[in-house]
């Protein structure tokens, strides 16, 4: 049986300039500089540079961001975001911390009890299914 321990490696960066296109599902620690046109998940913490910006939700472990992300931040572990963070999206997690000036244009769910977390997460994702289709099936654009 492995013996698991934080693992304070990087797995996967996405370098200054760079820009991605498409949904990313990655194993690991994961540092965002560049832009991803798209949804970033991973199994692992997620580190968001000053510069770098996400068009698409994240969702990890453990999020720290000092960029935009413009999605939902699902990360059950905790959020930090420093003082330059932008989410326009919802929030969720059993902790967040957000530094002065850090802008959330969404909703916040945090609960710290690990069963009460889940229950809440799960009918936030299913409101946000729901939301996301109208009475055809079809997804809204805005």
């Amino acid at each position: 049986m492995a013996i698991l321990s934080d693992d304070i490696s990087i797995n996967t960066m996405v370098g200054h300039g760079s820009l991605i296109s498409g949904n990313l599902k990655i194993d690991g620690f994961v540092r965002i500089d560049g832009n991803i046109d798209g949804n970033l998940e991973t199994t692992g913490k997620i580190i968001i540079g000053d510069d770098a910006k996400i068009r698409g939700n994240v969702t990890a472990n453990s999020v720290i961001s000092g960029g935009i992300v413009e999605g939902d931040v699902v990360a059950p572990d905790f959020v930090q975001l420093f003082s330059s963070a932008i989410v326009r999206g919802d929030v969720i997690s059993k902790k967040i911390t957000a530094e002065q000036n850090s802008i959330i244009d969404g909703y916040c769910i945090s609960i710290k009890d690990d069963e009460k977390f889940e229950k809440m997460k799960n009918q936030w994702i299913d409101k946000r299914s729901i939301a996301d289709k109208n009475i055809f099936g079809k997804k809204n654009n805005g």
